[in-house]
């Protein structure tokens, strides 16, 4: 014997239905009297609930899923067979419920909204502090095949060096300035050698402390004990004598920084591997030269004049500087 529960299920359970658990109740009693009265009356016309329970099984109109006689919805995909309409899905935004609106863009925002993509302003911008892009040599395309920057720093044939805007294009260009004001061009505090003295022989420059001449110029300073020379090897064709300035960079290779009485620049030395000569510097107390054994020299020498630097001669300068160029001899260099 079968029940049908409330919703119109057959149910072989007189208490709770068999397909959706509905409590059977009163409604069970009913509709099995009316499912017996239905099977012994063949033919007699069905009512109610109890004649659609004993109908024929029906098929779901929208998955085709078999259902019960008079039953109320698709047990497959939820299909209501009285509105003919499926169950909304869940989670799905309801139509009635608006979207959220976006707040809009602020002029006091920090980030900037992000350009559309494929935009010119969509390009990413170049960070100041990521490492520079290689530079190109003038006159070289690099989309039409010219040499690589690798090529480039590798001196490879063709290609020539990278010169920084503002160095002098010859090298010699710059080593005379360096050492004719004693600054480095570069700014390391490094002073970039002239070239090397022409020849075989070597020199040297002794740099004195001549009490003679201090009384001469009746300096204000004290006068350092006078001792053995200082030794200078002249390794370079241009030398430059003078106070070292580390603010102005200025790195004489002669250093008379004890004696106040000699200028930043006072003078420079210059050679052609015999010879040499010295030229004053605007001096604020000039440079003077005598021979060797003579009297003190009264005259200075013309600033931007070349004097020639006899075998034995001394220049003077300062308040107690004395120097004298000769030969290196052997075991000096």
């Amino acid at each position: 014997m079968s029940a049908i529960c409330p919703n119109g299920h057959a149910s072989e359970s007189t208490d709770y239905c068999d397909v959706c658990g509905e409590p059977m109740g009163a409604a069970s009693s009913s509709a099995s009297g009316a499912v017996s009265s239905g099977s012994a009356g063949a033919g007699a016309p069905a009512s109610g609930e109890g004649t659609a329970g004993g109908g024929e099984p029906i098929t779901c109109p929208h998955c085709s899923f078999p259902a019960a006689a008079g039953a109320l919805f698709c047990e497959n995909c939820g299909y209501d067979f009285t509105t003919g309409s499926l169950p909304e899905p869940a989670g799905a935004p309801s139509a009635a419920t608006p979207a959220p609106l976006a707040p809009p863009a602020s002029s006091l925002d920090l980030d900037p909204v992000a350009p559309p993509a494929g935009s010119p302003a969509a390009a990413p911008s170049p960070d100041p502090l990521s490492a520079p892009a290689a530079l190109t040599p003038p006159g070289v395309d690099p989309g039409a095949g010219g040499p690589s920057t690798a090529a480039v720093a590798a001196g490879a044939p063709g290609t020539g060096p990278l010169v920084a805007p503002g160095a002098p294009a010859d090298p010699a260009e710059g080593e005379a300035t360096s050492a004719r004001t004693g600054a480095t061009p570069s700014g390391s505090g490094t002073h970039l050698p002239t070239p090397p003295v022409p020849g075989e022989d070597q020199w040297v420059v002794e740099v004195w402390i001549d009490p003679d001449w201090y009384q001469a110029q009746k300096a204000e300073d004290p006068l350092p004990s006078a001792g053995l020379p200082g030794l200078v090897v002249l390794r370079e064709r241009s030398v430059l004598v003078g106070r070292p300035s580390a603010s102005r960079n200025i790195h004489p290779q002669i250093d008379c920084g004890a004696d106040s009485g000699v200028s930043r620049r006072h003078c420079q030395l210059n050679t052609d591997g015999q010879r040499w000569w010295v030229e004053d510097l605007q001096s604020s107390n000039g440079t003077y030269l005598s021979p060797a054994g003579g009297e003190l020299p009264i005259d200075p020498i013309p600033a931007g004049q070349r004097r020639e630097v006899a075998d034995g001669d001394r220049i003077y300068l300062g308040g107690w500087t004395r120097l004298v160029i000769r030969k290196a001899m052997p075991g000096e260099v």
